[in-house]
């Protein structure tokens, strides 16, 4: 129980590799010098087939077991792309391109699943095949999305699909992952309200979209007290409000932005359409008129109960049975490999990034103790789902 004995061998090489994407992050579909690094060290690794531009930016690699007895093929999915922050931490490391940062962990994810791949091309010690799939924009981008509708599990079916992510918090050497609803949907919600502006010292000729707006935000925070059932999780987040441009003259429009997540697909329908109902009555009441485009991303993240089992077994056999904890409270947070899993049978597990900032946070790390953890997690998922014939 413990990290396995190739790892040891790698981790100097892997390292260096993590700290140089760290080094040059980039954002959403822009991960050209990135997909590239990552399709020639699996090239050099002698991974079996690599296919770049899936989904645009994002690489596959094919590796193939000694023997495909059994047909089986598994999927398992890093992310590789950044955020557009101004990275803080002062390590030798940081960022060198400005207003852009590796602060998700992305670059060690992607650095767990390569140091896996080429242990796994080398070994070949299992039956059946292994695609990894390296994607491109998670923060925001949909890439999960678009790597599938570019034909990523038609021409390589997995029977099943495992993602990892590091959670910080929680010690090196641990994981967590529950079966069901991990993670929420996220969309993004546009409120236009359209009054009659004119001049300040007559209000009464106007029809000021910002009592409207005032009126709204308000109402907006009884969707998730007063509308969804108690035991459901749903938050609404208006973020943003944008109205005029002079102090003395009451504005035309007024526009809100804002998130709305939930962890039940049912419930994201219900404060959809409660949302919508309120903002139209409301500015109609005022004279005004009011219009909600609801744009949804990401779907919510669920968890395969067969397939999260099957992971935590792996996680158990690695980090031993007392240090994966079979109950992970589910989050708000999106995550777009809530698109893979409504394709494919599969999980999410979390593993420990020790006592760093938190996710999105300028002084974020991912802590190079973790790696070897997680190359034995997939390696151990692969060796118990694709057992040698």
């Amino acid at each position: 129980m413990a990290i396995e004995n190739w790892v040891g061998k790698e981790l100097e090489t892997l390292t260096a590799f993590r700290r140089d994407l760290h080094q040059n992050p980039e954002l959403l579909y822009d991960t050209v010098r990135t997909a590239a690094t990552v399709a020639e060290a699996l090239r050099a690794a002698g991974v079996d087939e690599v296919v770049e531009g899936i989904g645009r930016t994002g690489v596959v690699g094919v590796i193939h077991g000694h023997s495909n007895k059994s047909g089986r093929m598994i999927g398992l999915r890093a992310d590789m792309d950044a955020l557009p922050i101004n990275e803080a931490t002062g390590k030798p490391w940081a960022s060198k391109v400005p207003g852009k940062m590796h602060a998700c962990g992305h670059d060690g994810h992607t650095t767990m699943l390569l140091g896996a791949a080429k242990h796994l091309a080398q070994s070949r010690a299992f039956d059946g095949t292994v695609i990894v799939i390296f994607q491109p924009a998670e923060e925001g981008g949909a890439g999960a999305r678009a790597m599938i509708e570019d034909g990523l599990f038609t021409r390589w079916p997995c029977n099943e699909v495992y993602g990892m992510h590091n959670r910080p918090g929680m010690p090196v050497g641990e994981f967590t992952i529950a079966p069901g609803p991990i993670m929420g949907s996220v969309d993004e919600v546009r409120i236009t309200i359209e009054g009659r502006g004119g001049h300040a010292a007559k209000p009464n000729e106007t029809i000021d979209p910002l009592p409207v707006a005032a009126t709204i935000i308000q109402s907006v925070q009884t969707i998730a007290s007063r509308t969804i059932d108690p035991m459901d999780n749903a938050v609404v987040s208006l973020c943003t409000m944008q109205a005029g441009n002079a102090f003395n003259v009451i504005p035309q429009t007024a526009e809100i932005t804002g998130t709305v997540r939930a962890l039940r697909e049912e419930v994201r329908d219900q404060v959809e359409a409660r949302l919508k109902s309120l903002v139209e009555n409301i500015a109609s009441g005022f004279g005004a008129t009011g219009k909600v485009d609801y744009i949804r991303h990401y779907p919510v993240t669920v968890n395969h109960e067969r397939e999260t089992d099957l992971a935590a077994q792996a996680a158990q056999e690695v980090a031993g049975v007392d240090r994966v904890d079979l109950e992970m409270a589910p989050v708000l947070g999106g995550e777009d490999f809530s698109f893979m899993l409504n394709e494919v049978p599969g999980a999410m597990i979390n593993i420990g990034n020790g006592p760093s900032a938190g996710l999105h946070h300028p002084e974020y790390d991912f802590d190079d103790d973790v790696i070897g953890w997680g190359c034995s997690y997939w390696t151990t998922l692969v060796r118990q789902r694709l057992p040698a014939a």
